[in-house]
């Protein structure tokens, strides 16, 4: 019987072109199944061993160990008690085995045991064909749709199965069993029945892969595209750089004729690409991803990671694309907060925050307009610039003397550290767990303790625009703290239901 056992291993690893040991896995599965079937009435847990070599095998009854609180289920937990009782080498997690006698392979018999090793043996299959795929280094699946089920669709491309979910499918892209389709690899779903790979046709990704299947140069390394962002089957950008500069990367991508892109829109259900120049210089290539709107003027915010765009009224419309399109896949493609503006709007702003820095100098550093002027003049934005600068800088200064400049960095220091001396005060009253939350620090905690938020659910009781307003945080930062500070609701929410059904008078009824 065992010389039987080791000629079915053998047969079914060849016929389902899996190795031994997956088939032999399974096998103890299902032997270990059966097994448990020999106690009806209780829920143990079996293992069975086969010997690679000689077809025996052996079955053992298992326990494991665990705390006595935990004790639970006995037929297949053994209290930490008893365990030491029996071994007092045992301890918590280990397993304690018994050996069984083992059911004869003959009388198996059992369709669920046949089941248990063909289902393993299909898996393994599947997750071989998915290795193969893998190794290819290709994440770009070409198939026909097979079917489609609840609004997702599924494609398969020779041995191989896909699904393209409903959110990862070009609106108004109306596909139908049958039609070739391609699409990105995202990752592979090992939670589903056997692996699956997961596809999309809205990733950015995609757009790349498919521009590199299209351009040669792309894969000889002579072009990179080193960014992209969709609204999918709308329009997309791309920014491209030329590592050779004998070939200009825009002419090439778009290829002779357009040829190139149209075929790449023609896959993307006409899609729109914008082929973009990128640069090294924050400014130049956002300027390059505005196009084909003209930029007046740039002003960089590197804190807020942000740049102020400024651009004329005929330009406006035509940077902000419909319904904010434009500027939007330029934002995502350079990875900067961009703010579009008129000239008109970006005068007012700068004369507004002209005024809010006179302000500020004259009343913290105590000195007159003209003083404080000269040093919004100067390009000075904030106390630390005056206070910590190096003072070769300031002595440049064609209205400054070397003692005005000391006087006026000394008042700057003394103005910080009054600062920081009433930032500590007002951050003492705050309780501790608003103060222990992740992206939590003593200036955002300073300015909400001056608007009486001093504690973990007055903050998470916030909407977000009256964060940003209080602390002048961004939206996404804003957001991410009130939902930290609302965690806390949903960790203790079990119990708080334990102790109202606790509370809760008991009704019998007849």
């Amino acid at each position: 019987m065992n010389r039987e056992l080791l000629l079915l291993v053998d047969a079914l690893a060849r016929e389902k072109n899996v190795p031994k040991e997956i088939v032999f896995v399974a096998l103890e599965s299902a032997l270990a199944s059966a097994t448990k079937k020999r106690f009806p009435n209780q829920e143990i847990d079996a293992r069975v061993a086969i010997d690679r070599t000689t077809g025996d095998y052996e079955s053992f009854r298992r326990w494991t160990v665990v705390p006595d609180e935990e004790h639970e289920e006995p037929a297949h937990q053994l209290a930490i008690t008893d365990a030491i009782e029996r071994d007092p080498n045992l301890k918590l997690g280990d397993v304690v085995e018994e050996p069984l006698e083992p059911i004869e392979f003959g009388r198996i018999g059992a369709q669920a045991a046949k089941q248990v090793i063909l289902q393993k043996i299909r898996d393994a299959e599947r997750e071989q064909i998915l290795n193969d795929f893998l190794e290819r280094d290709d994440n770009l699946l070409t198939g026909t749709v097979k079917r489609m089920e609840r609004g997702n669709v599924i494609v398969e491309s020779g041995r191989i199965e896909g699904v393209i979910p409903r959110d990862q499918l070009i609106q108004k892209e109306m596909l139908r069993v049958g039609d070739r389709v391609r699409a990105y690899v995202m990752k592979i779903d090992r939670t589903a029945k056997g692996p699956q790979l997961i596809l999309s046709r809205v990733s950015p990704d995609f757009l790349v892969r498919l521009f590199e299947l299209e351009v040669p140069e792309i894969e000889e390394g002579l072009i990179e595209i080193r960014a992209a962002a969709r609204d999918p089957g709308i329009r997309a950008k791309i920014a491209v750089k030329s590592n050779d500069p004998r070939l200009d990367p825009q002419g090439t991508c778009i290829g002779m004729r357009g040829s190139r892109v149209t075929a790449v829109t023609n896959e993307l259900a006409g899609e729109r690409v914008d082929i973009i120049l990128y640069s090294d210089d924050p400014a130049k290539f956002v300027i390059n991803a505005l196009a084909p709107a003209e930029v007046q003027s740039i002003l960089v915010d590197e804190d807020k990671h942000a740049m102020d765009v400024v651009v004329d009224e005929e330009n406006l419309a035509i940077a902000i694309g419909r319904s904010g399109q434009n500027v939007r896949l330029a934002s995502e493609l350079t990875g900067w907060q961009l703010n579009l503006m008129s000239v008109e709007e970006s005068q007012e702003k700068q004369e507004s925050e002209t005024g809010r820095l006179r302000e500020l100098f004259m009343e913290r550093l105590d000195v007159d307009e003209e003083v404080a002027e000269i040093l919004i003049a100067e390009g000075f934005t904030s106390l630390e610039e005056v206070a910590y600068v190096p003072i070769n800088e300031m002595l440049e200064i064609e209205s400054f003397d070397e003692d005005t400049v000391n006087e006026l960095r000394s008042r700057a220091r003394n103005a910080l550290l009054t600062e920081a001396i009433v930032r500590e005060e007002s951050v003492s009253t705050v309780e501790e767990a608003l103060l222990a939350l992740d992206g939590m620090d003593t200036e955002v905690a300073s300015k909400l303790a001056a608007h009486g938020i001093t504690t973990r659910d007055a903050l998470a009781d916030l909407a977000t625009d009256e964060l940003t307003e209080m602390t002048g945080l961004p939206d996404e930062r804003a957001v991410d703290l009130i939902m930290k500070a609302r965690a806390h609701w949903f960790e203790t929410e079990p119990a708080v239901v334990a102790e109202t059904v606790a509370a809760t008078p008991a009704v019998t009824t007849k």
